[in-house]
């Protein structure tokens, strides 16, 4: 009887981890079989001389397929396949802070390894609509422009938008230093290698205080960039969950979306606007919905930016941002071009929460500034010529002559900051 026992326990025990063996090597996943994982399933693929990483992206009746998350060099037929029991889950704490880590929170700093005692899922739900706390309080950027004219609020989403070289991570690097917020988590996802040190040091002066940098550069593998971004806001979420309000600024929503098109294309789906397939779009709205203010909870105040190809802003990616963000700063070329920093075109711009949280004489100012902003630019040609004559207009008369003090308002340089009380003060004056 004891025997027949015995031989139960162990035809129930499993003695040995169940794994799958690849079968087939595409260029960019590989398929397997062997075990019967879920979709997004987080595998090791152990071979001789070779780990990776990777992802169940694909299932079929008795094979499934998996996109590594670094690249398929060293990879061979009978390799095997085991299911991570962690999941897609990273390390999460306080030890991050001053630190530059990937995707996974591995440390690129050179500053030793990181031990993090708690583990935070990578992909979670959006705050649910009806536990959103109102967004009632200020934001301080300490950039004159953006908390003047388009105040920002805590627990706010704003999309930053530009083409290349205009002038984002001047502005990014502005409001990471001016605001107040007591953690700052940053995402530098499939930007060029050579932009990682110089925002660290040109940027930010080297100071990493109460900061997080997660980074995915643009040679690392697609499912790096694009899990990159669910990353920084997972570790965002942990600090949010506490009660602390965290700023978290993204550069840029593009690579993020491009990382998707190469997965989405690779997996056979169908090409639409740009060529982005619909999981691209669709992917958008559940890592913007994770920002915000949670009631009982902290919030995530975040600036996503939106590299606009050619200044076009009817792009798929620009447009399907602007109508998922809570509002829009859009930077120009052209005033780049005449010299105005940040380049911050305010008559394109517009915060959607900020006639909310601001007092209305504050309002009153704005109004009156973007108002008598848009009737100079309206006849600018014709006082350049010569053809404006003082006193046909008397409203046109004060835009010309407040015009010096409200360039000067949008005027700031990187290095400067003001505080929300200064910035409001200044625009009443003017």
């Amino acid at each position: 009887m004891a025997l027949k026992s015995l031989k139960q326990k162990i035809k129930n025990t499993q003695l040995s981890k169940p794994f799958g063996i690849v079968i087939k090597i595409n260029p960019t996943n590989l398929i397997a079989t062997g075990i019967t994982p879920s979709i997004g399933d987080i595998v090791k693929i152990e071979g001789e001389n070779h780990s990776a990483l990777g992802m169940v992206t694909s299932l079929d009746k008795d094979s499934f397929a998996v996109t590594p998350f670094g690249f398929l060099e060293g990879l061979k037929i009978n390799d095997k396949i085991y299911i991570d029991e962690d999941g897609m889950q990273i390390p999460v704490g306080e030890e991050l802070i001053g630190r530059v880590v990937d995707p996974f929170m591995n440390p690129i700093d050179g500053k030793g390894a990181i031990f993090c005692q708690e583990k935070y899922p990578i992909m979670s739900k959006p705050i649910s609509p009806l536990a959103r706390g109102l967004i009632n309080e200020v934001f301080p950027t300490g950039v004159k422009t953006i908390d003047g004219l388009l105040t920002c609020g805590k627990g706010q989403k704003l999309g930053i938008f530009a083409g290349s070289g205009v002038g984002k991570s001047t502005l990014m690097s502005m409001i990471v230093r001016g605001s107040k917020a007591p953690i700052k988590v940053i995402a530098l996802i499939g930007e060029r290698g050579r932009e990682i040190p110089e925002f660290i040091h040109k940027n930010l002066g080297g100071n990493l205080e109460n900061t997080i940098m997660i980074v995915a550069t643009s040679d690392d593998s697609a499912l790096m960039r694009k899990y990159g971004a669910f990353s920084a806001m997972a570790v965002a979420e942990y600090f949010k969950n506490k009660g602390i309000d965290v700023l978290f600024m993204m550069d840029s929503v593009t690579r993020f979306a491009m990382a998707q098109r190469e997965i989405g294309l690779a997996m056979g789906e169908p090409p639409t606007s740009k060529g982005y397939p619909p999981s691209s779009l669709m992917l958008l709205p559940q890592l913007m919905e994770r920002a915000g203010k949670e009631e009982g909870k902290g919030s995530i105040t975040a600036f996503f930016t939106v590299l606009v190809e050619g200044d076009d802003m009817s792009d798929p990616i620009a447009d399907q941002s602007r109508s998922i963000l809570d509002g829009h700063i859009v930077l120009s070329r052209e005033f780049t071009d005449m010299g105005i920093y940040p380049p911050i075109n305010i008559l394109n711009s517009a915060s959607r929460v900020m006639s909310d949280i601001i007092i209305p004489e504050h309002k009153k100012a704005v109004m009156k500034f973007k108002k008598m902003y848009a009737l100079y630019k309206e006849n600018e040609v014709l006082i350049r010529i010569g053809a404006y004559q003082k006193g046909v207009d008397k409203e046109l008369d004060e835009a010309v002559a407040k015009m010096d003090k409200m360039k000067k308002f949008m005027l700031q340089n990187p290095d400067e900051i003001f505080t929300y009380e200064q910035i409001v003060q200044m625009l009443m004056q003017i």
